[in-house]
């Protein structure tokens, strides 16, 4: 009789055993679409046999415990690669905005620059026309807008990555907390010899997360819990407690600062990886770096050209007159000394024509003598003025071929970012496949354990079935 109690207690395991791992199949099945999700299987165990007599009888079985399918190796190099994709994501977009502003078509700042010695060239051939004379003011005009335009489009462009950071501060800090909150949640059920698989799953999912936007970097401790930082070392969670990010907007600044253990400090683009380290290199370094090619080719124009139209006078005789405002940091020079960057900044932003007089621009060549009048079909200075089209900034490069480099480096840069954004997007989707195999779930693959397990529920169910069949008959034999 005890023989026949042990296998009805092993019967009874069995079919335990085979339902909940029937639920657990169901589970698995139910999320095959849930992004993250890792197949979950049961870890079984023989109960220890028994002695009886010369025999050991089986206990039946038991679930130890619901592991689920991972590997430490491939979510590492995911993060890493998910850092990388966000870092060469998040350029894409203002990269297609600049090579917008700097267009390579027929109307851009290249063509402009055209125009206006085209009709330099045009008042030569008829000095004395205040029709050519006002369309030169007029392309002038054109052309320093031209450059203006190009200097609020960057500005912009500046403007709209600032308020794509701010917008992700929020986010970025409620993940911060719920990571803290599933670290928590994580040690109190793993303390108790359990395994917190949906909560690991969550904490993952927001450590990719986190990796595409500022770069975070973890590892793991004993506990069971992980450490979040800035790729500078910055702590963002230890344990429970989580980081803050602020930020903090003067005019075009933006600073963006982490509040730690009750101290404050300012992050650089150095301090990220990621989204926030793509757009804080584009806003920081490639911008200002267009900015001051601007500077110096609007500087280089309109200093060649107040130069030669100073030393020309117009149908009124007068002499010395600018034609551009000169640039604001601008400083004569000995012949032999080059600008500075000092003396190039804000050229192009501050880019304006300063006269207005169609007689005073300066088409002939200055008389002698302040008594002497200008022939109204001089036109020797107006043929110098139009052939500083051909003036060689730095002795290598035109007006035209400077912004042809400026345009160049915009679209070398937007290209190489879209190689290294597809090369990128492809090795994490690899990576990711790579996972979904390990650690997806597969519906052919639970649906064969699933049969298998729904026949060890039946078998088990019969073999309850017998033992009490058995049981019955000893006991009628009894009576």
């Amino acid at each position: 009789m005890a023989g026949l109690t042990s296998a009805l207690n092993a019967a009874k395991t069995s079919l335990e055993v085979n339902q909940k791992t029937i639920e657990v199949i169901g589970n698995n099945i139910s999320n095959v679409n849930t992004e993250g999700y890792s197949r979950q299987q049961t870890v079984m165990e023989a109960y220890p046999s028994l002695n009886f007599g010369d025999f050991f009888i089986g206990q039946g079985v038991k679930i130890t415990d619901v592991s689920r399918d991972h590997d430490v190796f491939i979510e590492g190099q995911i993060q890493e690669k998910a850092a990388e994709y966000g870092y060469q994501s998040s350029m894409s977009s203002p990269l297609a905005e600049l090579e917008r502003i700097f267009s390579v078509t027929d109307d851009n700042l290249s063509s402009d620059i055209d125009t206006f010695f085209d009709s330099l060239s045009e008042l030569a051939a008829d000095p004395s026309d205040l029709i050519q004379r006002n369309n030169v003011i007029l392309q002038g005009g054109v052309l320093a807008d031209s450059f203006n335009g190009i200097m609020d489009d960057l500005d912009a462009v500046q403007d709209d990555i600032n308020n794509t950071l701010v917008s992700e501060i929020d986010s970025i800090n409620s993940k911060l907390e719920e990571l803290a909150e599933l670290n928590d949640r994580i040690y109190k059920i793993e303390i108790h010899g359990q395994t917190a698989n949906s909560a690991r799953d969550s904490r993952e999912s927001l450590i990719k997360d986190l990796a595409m936007t500022i770069g975070a970097e973890t590892y793991e401790t004993e506990n069971g819990m992980v450490s979040v930082q800035l790729p500078n070392g910055l702590p963002l969670v230890e344990g429970t407690m989580a980081m803050t990010f602020t930020s903090e907007a003067v005019g075009n600044e933006l600073t963006i600062s982490l509040e730690a253990g009750g101290v404050t400090r300012e992050l650089s683009e150095n301090s990220f990886g990621g989204e926030f380290k793509g757009l804080m290199e584009i806003r920081d370094t490639f911008i200002p770096d267009l900015e001051a090619d601007m500077d110096e080719l609007a500087y280089e124009l309109s200093v060649q050209i107040n130069l030669q139209h100073m030393a020309g006078a117009g149908l009124d005789s007068s002499t010395g007159n600018l034609f551009f405002a000169m640039p604001p940091n601008y400083v004569e020079s000995p012949p032999a000394a080059s600008p500075t960057a000092t003396e190039y900044k804000g050229a192009a932003r501050a880019m304006s024509v300063a006269i207005t007089d169609p007689n005073k621009i300066a088409a002939a060549e200055a008389p002698d003598s302040i008594l002497d009048s200008v022939a109204k079909g001089d036109n020797r200075n107006a043929l110098l003025l139009s052939s500083i089209g051909s003036y060689l900034v730095n002795d290598t490069d035109s007006f035209t071929s400077l912004y042809g480099k400026i345009a160049a480096k915009v679209g070398v840069e937007s290209n190489q970012n879209e190689l290294s954004l597809s090369g990128t997007e492809d090795a994490l989707v690899q990576l990711e496949n790579l996972r979904d195999g390990i650690s997806g779930v597969s519906l052919e693959e639970e649906m064969i354990s699933l049969i298998q397990f729904q026949r060890g529920f039946e078998s088990s169910a019969k073999f309850l079935s017998t033992i009490d069949e058995m049981m019955t008959t000893i006991l009628s034999i009894k009576q």
